[in-house]
C-alpha cells in the first residue's frame, strides 16, 4: 500500500518534470529550468509533507 505522502511526492515529481519541460520551451536559461524542476519537484512536496506532519 502506498502512503499519502508518497502519492503527493510522486505527483509533484511528475508535475515538476512537466513544468521543467515547459520552461525549456520558453527559455534557454538553465538556472530558471533548474529552479523550476527543484522547486516544484522537491521543495513543494517537502513543504506540504512537513505542513501535514505539523498539523497532524
Amino acid at each position: 500500500m502506498v502512503s499519502a505522502d508518497t502519492k503527493v511526492r510522486a505527483a509533484f515529481v511528475v508535475l515538476g518534470v512537466v513544468c521543467w519541460y515547459g520552461t525549456m520551451l520558453v527559455t534557454e536559461n538553465a538556472a530558471i529550468q533548474w529552479a523550476v524542476l527543484i522547486g516544484v519537484g522537491v521543495i513543494a512536496p517537502t513543504v506540504i509533507a512537513e505542513t501535514r506532519l505539523r498539523d497532524g
